[in-house]
């Protein structure tokens, strides 16, 4: 049993050492490449919040990392936990607006999301899927389960910063919700985050490279089709619970050409839904 004073060392919990920050900035932080600088921190609140507060004094490319995260949030507000070393918290800095139209950022929850599954199914041999809008899935036990989210929040006119919040070797007993995941209880072959967080972020610079290369275009960039190939949503009868708390039944069917999912209703009519939860009611075909 783990003592009650263990949080005061960095090696209580052997199963969850601690990431190697000079090992990190060594393999993503090179001349030419996107990432400018890696920090590390033991805990805070959010590291969005803090990446945020930070942004006017630093060049595109930081890297916010986050042991444990004690105010971490999700779309709508919602709060983000787990166990010290559980996962992989982590901000970045972006700064899209000097090649790409504002009107097609709504496109980096959706670039992230195919990053962060393309680079984890890699390192991680596990097979990930995608929820729109910014959802990473695994299948437990024949289930598919939420192992990771992403938040996107403006900072000044020409910037962003993208959270990505992945959870690691959570066991059943430490899931914050019935629905969770993790990639160890999806039996990932490894659970070392040191090379999972160097994948994520290679695929993530990979991708937003070319993204902005082709000023946002998505069909372009190949953006559009890789997520969609990767989308657990489309094809399948869903409900879109709307702000303001309405909500619209139907079949995923597509995405348009701003990121929107756009759904078949019942009536024959196709809405587009820019934002919102959406609940799949019947498993993938």
């Amino acid at each position: 049993m783990t003592p009650p004073n263990a949080h005061e060392s960095r090696w209580s919990d052997l199963e969850r050492p601690p990431l190697n920050v000079t090992a990190l900035r060594r393999g993503v932080v090179v001349p030419g490449g996107l990432w400018t600088s890696l920090d590390l921190v033991a805990a805070t609140g959010s590291t969005n919040s803090d990446l945020a507060a930070r942004a006017a004094s630093l060049p595109e490319g930081a890297v916010l990392i986050a042991e444990e995260q004690t105010a971490g949030r999700g779309r709508l507000d919602r709060t983000w936990t787990a166990p010290a070393r559980s996962g992989l918290f982590f901000s970045v800095l972006l700064r899209p607006g000097a090649d790409v139209p504002v009107t097609r950022w709504g496109w980096l929850p959706l670039l992230a999301g195919v990053a962060a599954a393309t680079g984890l199914a890699r390192a991680a041999g596990v097979d990930m899927s995608l929820k729109w809008p910014n959802d990473l899935l695994v299948t437990v036990g024949g289930e598919e389960r939420k192992t990771g989210g992403i938040l996107l929040e403006r900072a000044g006119e020409d910037a962003v910063v993208l959270g990505i919040g992945i959870n690691v070797s959570l066991h059943a007993d430490e899931l914050p919700v019935p629905g969770a995941g993790s990639l160890g209880l999806a039996n990932a072959v490894s659970t070392d985050r040191d090379p999972l967080l160097r994948a994520v972020l290679r695929s993530l610079e990979k991708w937003y490279t070319r993204w902005r290369a082709a000023v946002g275009d998505p069909v372009a960039c190949g953006l559009q089709e890789a997520y969609a190939a990767d989308c657990a949503t489309l094809g399948r009868q869903v409900r879109a619970e709307l702000p303001g708390g309405t909500a619209v039944t139907g079949e995923a069917v597509a995405l348009d050409g701003d990121g929107r999912l756009v759904l078949a209703t019942e009536g024959g009519d196709r809405q587009a839904v820019s934002a919102g939860d959406i609940v799949h009611l019947r498993p993938a075909d």
